[in-house]
């Protein structure tokens, strides 16, 4: 038995009077939604994911996409979403899956925290005749420097300095694995970085000998499927991350379906071809923070001690003691992931309902590492949900020494946030494998685009400091005295040590 037909979730409209029979959005469309009748294109609107290649590719903008064209019966409980959740499991029996971050209606603190500007007696800076340091190093900090007086009389450091990342911009790309986006984004990406001086992340996906070139600005994973991991793949990537977990799906590990283990995705991930890459919920061989620490330290060991090691875990309730519970493990960036964190497939239920914000979580962590005068032993890394240079700044004046990007360096390339990545037949050319549609990614040209987004949000970031007669993310880094609440509640208030508006 089934429940019936659902409410298609967009209805195209094909203008047949501009139509030109040209078929290029029957070329363009990997999902199937238009086909040829004699002299006119018609659609299938119930396959359409609002991908809109079909709109961009039309050349007399014949097409038009509505969304929800019919609805049910209102009601406050029983939403469209919620029904058509049960109409899906109710006839396969199975987890609903999705992608890209948190859908639900959830306010954004981001929103809720505007930034404080100078004015007459603490003058602003202008950052276009005023040098302004943007540079930042991510590993650990020694608590204090020794030095030593030569017989020359010079000084020498007696400190030794852990190994650390230069960052010429606080702004890196996070983890986006080779079979979950296609090689030619991950290229894209790292010609960028390489460009603007800062890294990305290869996710679990190993690292595609194309990418060889670029391994000085990449961070190799580590996650608790092992995929692709050998002493080659550690000794390449500029440092390493022990990945625990993931803010859209804190909690579980990661499945990449068999169809998109195509031929080079095997090789780089180690796994045998079309197999499902299953990455289990738990690092089998960590279940305490000692048994953390011994795999940051044999990393370390096997790497000669000249790489840092991050740790990414999820924002979850007690995000603050985990972290500092990474910050003795001899780790040198603790990355905390939000619940607004993209992916390309995860339990619908999970993407929406399991997790806390990446601003609450990372004032958390920020100010219990200070309490226990340890904040110097690691760099601490904001990630998912960061969309713009303000939410950017936010994030470092709540303690966070620099973030990752994902999603939006994704829209950098043409993403349209349809969330069907675990399909695998993205139109774009991004979350696919199929090579007539990653093709459609030119990396060159890509790559202007991603250095583009990180070089505008480094220049207005540079803007917002100098407001704030600040010019170095030293100083703004955890200065929540630049930071004021607005219609956030007293508890909130005190989670991200800031205070109201006009106090």
């Amino acid at each position: 038995m089934t429940t019936g037909a659902t409410p298609p979730k967009y209805k195209i409209k094909i203008d047949q009077d501009e139509c030109m029979l040209c078929e290029r959005c029957i070329d363009n469309c990997s999902y199937g939604v238009f086909r040829r009748e004699g002299q006119k294109i018609v659609a299938d609107s119930r396959k359409c994911t609002a991908c809109h290649r079909c709109i961009a590719m039309c050349p007399r903008d014949a097409i038009t996409l509505i969304e929800k064209p019919n609805d049910y019966r209102s009601h406050p409980l029983w939403t469209r979403d919620a029904r058509e959740a049960i109409y899906k499991q109710a006839n396969s029996g199975q987890i609903i899956l999705s992608g890209m971050g948190n859908a639900q209606d959830y306010p954004i603190i981001f929103n809720r925290i505007v930034l404080d500007a100078c004015q007459v007696t603490n003058p602003s800076i202008d950052p276009l005749r005023e040098p302004m340091e943007l540079r930042t190093y991510i590993g650990k900090k020694p608590r204090q420097i020794a030095l030593e007086k030569t017989k020359s009389g010079e000084c020498d450091l007696k400190t030794k300095i852990s190994p650390n990342l230069k960052l010429e911009t606080p702004i890196m790309i996070g983890h986006m694995s080779y079979g979950a986006i296609s090689l030619n984004a991950q290229l894209s990406m790292a010609k960028a970085v390489s460009e603007m001086g800062t890294f990305m992340g290869t996710g679990e996906g190993g690292l595609h000998k194309k990418l060889y070139p670029y391994q000085d600005h990449m961070i190799v994973q580590v996650a608790s499927g092992r995929f692709g991991v050998d002493i080659n793949y550690l000794e390449r990537g500029a440092a390493i991350e022990i990945k625990i977990g993931q803010g859209a799906k804190p909690g579980i590990g990661g499945h990449l379906p068999g169809e998109k283990v195509e031929e080079e995705v095997s090789k780089t991930r180690m796994v045998p071809l079309h197999s499902d890459a299953i990455s289990p919920a738990p690092h089998h061989d960590i279940y305490s923070i000692e048994d953390l620490a011994q795999l940051v330290r044999s990393l370390k060991e096997a790497t000669e001690w000249k790489k840092p090691v991050f740790v990414k875990i999820a924002a979850v309730h007690n995000v603050a003691a985990i972290a500092a519970g990474i910050a003795r493990s001899s780790a040198d960036v603790v990355v905390v992931d939000g619940f607004r964190g993209g992916t390309g497939a995860a339990p619908r239920v999970f993407r929406d309902h399991v997790g806390i914000p990446i601003e609450a979580a990372i004032a958390a962590v920020d100010d219990k590492l200070r309490q226990q005068g340890i904040r110097n032993e690691v760099s601490l890394v904001a990630s998912g949900g960061i969309r713009d240079s303000a939410d950017l700044t936010k994030a470092i004046a709540l303690g966070a020494d620099a973030v990752y990007i994902g999603t939006a360096a994704l829209i950098a390339m043409g993403c349209r946030v349809c969330g069907s990545c675990y399909r695998g037949l993205c139109p774009w050319g991004i979350a696919t494998q199929k090579p007539e549609l990653v093709s459609r990614i030119n990396p060159d040209e890509a790559s202007k685009n991603v250095a583009n987004l990180i070089k505008g949000w480094t220049l207005e970031l540079a803007e917002l400091m100098g407001a704030a007669g600040i010019n170095s993310l030293e100083s703004l880094r955890g200065n929540r005295d630049r930071l004021r609440g607005y219609m956030l509640d007293e508890e909130m208030l005190n989670v991200l040590d800031i205070r109201p508006i006009g106090a």
